[in-house]
């Protein structure tokens, strides 16, 4: 035999030796994509059944709002957030508000309203991304980041057959998914700063710019979607609609100026009945006028009393009864260990050094706050002032240097001893004065100077408070009354509160105030003008004796 027939012979044998490893290879990978086919099927049918087990609805979802008409106590959040995203130029939105009381259910409503809109950019197509702030998970590598997006590298695991060629893959986030619609972001004061400092970037640019060690602008292999999302970025053109608990300064500044700022308020008590009475209608029970009055005590949101009818519901199912009644309602709160409401009321009568104040304490809540002063007769020029309650401290600097300052409030108090001792024929140096702030109600900032006034004034002079008088506004030390914030949720306390008349400054007043009626809103810019509507005149004083009876 010669050398070609021997040559011919090996090329025929390594022939059929490489055919047999690539059929060899084939029937493997035939094989592996008959098991992952049938395990597929296998799981496909475990999550059938799965689907196809279903639990009824929960209560809270079926009284979720479907409607505006169903968002109770919010019209006036609703014609701001409405005004923000209903017009040819909707705008990035805050909406600030205790928990339970319809922010998600409000913009999902205002997105369909403007997509109704014929001048409205936003179309059938718009979607309404929703997340959690608070539960976002956040890789500081960014390989995860289900907000802004990410890059799946080659490197990893599941890479897929681009990541085995190489590739890194961009990964779409929530701003893209919203691209066109409304990316609602809950809780979002609990953002990682770095998240944060990202969506400030992509609420500018509109687009997302991410970043790869193996993306190479000149690779020819590199497919050409891929050229394209580096090149040019995602497309993230969304308006946000962040909503929090938070208080407004808890929000960075640099978020609050790209967005314009909407508040919801507290419920009232028979605001929060009627979402309890609709509830019950939903599930078809009664309801005892008595247990009504129970959840109006000690519900503060519609969650809330949601979830006292599911409760409820619950008992009256095992005793066999068609009605809720006041015994189930209270069990319910002693099994939660629920305490009442913060509802404070004016005092039933004229008293001296009680002033009726007025406080902010969460995003758009206001309460009435006691203001107690009491003065004792010290040596001539030697009295000392206390002030007690809840007073807050304040902390400022930046890292290298920490300053703290002894609350605004506190200091409000020395501004109001330097005025009365103008008005005063009695030197305030002469006494001890206590002033104090009961009810656990944390105080800060000026806006108690006004009340605080009023209640030294009325202790050293004896003159009685009109109790139903609620009073706020910061004090000069020249005695003009100065402007302070949250006036809209003030008034509203005042009144909730069973005031007749609240004094607030003029530099505060809106034309809203004149459609309150049977109360009476009064703007002033003078301690004199202060005092002479919150104090009982004398010929007043007697005309409340002879009422009284004393």
């Amino acid at each position: 035999m010669d050398f070609g027939g021997i040559l011919a012979y090996i090329q025929i044998f390594f022939a059929i030796v490489i055919g047999l490893y690539f059929l060899n290879l084939l029937r493997s990978q035939q094989g592996s994509k008959f098991a992952v086919e049938r395990e597929s099927k296998k799981e496909f049918e475990r999550l059938r059944k799965l689907r196809a087990i279903s639990l009824s609805e929960p209560l809270s979802e079926r009284t979720r709002p479907t409607k505006f008409d169903e968002i109770i106590g919010q019209q006036e959040g609703l014609k701001a957030l409405r005004a923000a995203l209903c017009g040819p130029n909707p705008q990035h939105v805050l909406v600030y508000g205790p928990p339970g009381i319809g922010k998600t259910a409000a913009a999902r409503l205002v997105l369909e309203e403007a997509k109704a809109q014929p001048d409205s950019p936003f179309k059938d197509y718009s979607r309404f991304i929703e997340i959690d702030a608070t539960t976002s998970r956040f890789d500081e590598r960014g390989i995860a980041d289900p907000l802004i997006g990410s890059v799946h590298d080659p490197i990893y695991q599941g890479a897929g057959p681009l990541g085995m060629a190489g590739i890194p893959q961009p990964k779409p986030g929530a701003v893209t998914r919203a691209h066109g619609g409304i990316l609602f972001i809950d809780e979002i004061g609990e953002l990682h700063p770095v998240q944060m400092n990202k969506l400030l970037k992509v609420l500018e640019d509109r687009k997302v710019y991410l970043e790869s060690a193996y993306y190479n602008s000149e690779d020819s292999n590199m497919p050409s979607h891929i050229h394209d999302m580096f090149e040019n970025g995602l497309p993230a053109d969304f308006r946000m609609v962040g909503a929090t608990t938070r208080l407004p300064e808890d929000i960075p500044a640099a978020i609050r100026s790209r967005c314009l700022e909407v508040y919801f308020r507290t419920l009232m008590p028979d605001e929060v009945g009627q979402i309890a009475l609709n509830a019950c209608a939903k599930i078809g029970y009664g309801f005892e006028p008595d247990a009504l009055e129970v959840i109006k005590k000690y519900a503060t949101n519609g969650r809330e009393a949601v979830n006292f009818i599911q409760l409820a519901a619950g008992l009256a199912l095992w005793a066999k009864r068609d009605k809720i009644t006041v015994e189930d309602i209270e069990w319910v709160v002693s099994s939660e260990q629920r305490a009442p409401r913060p509802e404070r009321r004016v005092p039933d009568s004229p008293q001296v050094g009680l002033a009726n104040g007025l406080a902010i304490y969460g995003p758009n809540i206001a309460a009435l706050i006691e203001i107690e002063a009491e003065v004792i007769q010290a040596k001539p020029g030697q009295g000392k002032i206390t002030v007690t309650g809840i007073i807050e401290e304040e902390e400022m600097g930046g890292y290298s240097r920490r300053l703290k300052r002894k609350s605004m409030a506190v200091g409000s108090v020395e501004n109001v001893i330097t005025v009365l001792r103008r008005r005063l024929d009695k030197d305030p140096r002469d006494f001890d004065i206590h002033v104090n702030f009961p009810g656990g109600v944390p105080v800060d900032g000026p806006s108690a100077g006004a009340a605080m006034a009023v209640a030294i004034y009325s202790a050293i002079t004896g003159t009685p408070i009109d109790n139903e008088v609620a009073i706020t506004g910061e004090m000069s030390v020249r005695g003009a009354i100065k402007p302070v914030g949250g006036i809209v949720a003030k008034v509203a306390a005042a009144r909730q509160a069973g005031a007749t008349k609240v004094v607030i400054p003029k530099e505060n007043w809106q034309e809203m105030f004149k459609q309150q009626k049977d109360f009476e809103v009064i703007p002033i810019t003078t301690i004199e003008e202060l005092l002479v509507v919150s104090l009982i005149k004398p010929q007043a004083r007697a005309v409340a004796s002879d009422a009284t009876g004393s």
